[in-house]
């Protein structure tokens, strides 16, 4: 879908008995102190080829870590063992990511199979700033192993089934998750999926976050509010609406 037509993720109605945890994201923005620290992460993103389209690994995190409670793909802070060597930023961040597979996931991804698709930077609000590199890769032979701790559980999930799971109130995202999953729904199988992974230029995301009388919106650049936080100025749009009932991304020019 060309970036001048209108783009919509998630239902337009959902049952009043749905958990309001879009209420739940905005509380921690607000009941936590944000931080200027900025600290880079790497985040894989592991796709297999299953009956009717592809899955994706999700881990549900520990309640009382970063990003906590919320379904998320594996993936961590770049560490210094990652930095050693490393001719550039990306080179660490592709060590991280496939430390991290093997640390959540205990798989062994191999460095070369993997396509970079985001960079991801939250809003100065955020209580935890991780400034995270976004990859996207065939998911290795093996067995998925958590280690009960961090990571509570896992799964593979369609993409588009766990976006319309988050609108039932059953699990909980992340807008980069939520971003994430949005693009790989749209692809039928791995193949394909990879094809235009390995040829996009990265979406990189310097994300603001404004509220509206119908809940949190995410802004990002082309965004006729972005500069002044503004989701009320008319004009193009790049956002995502974050309401209780349904998530939508709304991109237009």
């Amino acid at each position: 879908m060309s970036p001048d037509q209108d783009e919509v993720g998630g239902a337009d109605d959902a049952a009043s008995a749905v958990p309001d945890h879009a209420t739940r994201l905005e509380a921690w923005f607000r009941d936590n102190e944000p931080d200027e620290t900025i600290v880079p992460a790497a985040t894989v993103v592991l796709v297999r080829d299953a009956p009717g389209g592809l899955d994706t690994l999700m881990l549900h995190k520990n309640s009382k870590l970063a990003f906590g409670g919320m379904w998320v793909f594996p993936g961590g802070r770049i560490d210094a063992e990652d930095l050693e060597g490393a001719p550039d930023a990306e080179t660490a961040a592709r060590r991280a990511a496939v430390r991290e597979a093997r640390e959540e996931a205990d798989l062994q991804v191999a460095v070369e199979d993997l396509a970079w698709i985001a960079h991801w930077t939250p809003p100065a609000i955020t209580p935890r700033r991780f400034a995270t590199w976004f990859f996207v890769g065939p998911a290795p032979d093996g067995v998925v192993t958590i280690d009960g701790g961090e990571i509570h559980d896992s799964a593979w999930m369609r993409p588009g089934d766990a976006l319309v799971r988050r609108d039932a109130g059953e699990v909980e995202l992340a807008p980069p998750t939520w971003m994430t999953l949005h693009y790989l729904a749209q692809f039928a199988d791995v193949a394909a999926l990879m094809d235009d992974a390995r040829v996009r230029v990265p979406d990189v995301y310097l994300t603001v976050i404004a509220r509206t009388d119908a809940g949190m919106v995410a802004m990002w650049e082309g965004d006729a509010g972005y500069d002044a936080n503004d989701p009320t100025i008319d004009g193009p749009r790049h956002r995502l609406h974050m309401s209780a009932a349904a998530w939508r991304l709304e991109r237009r020019r």
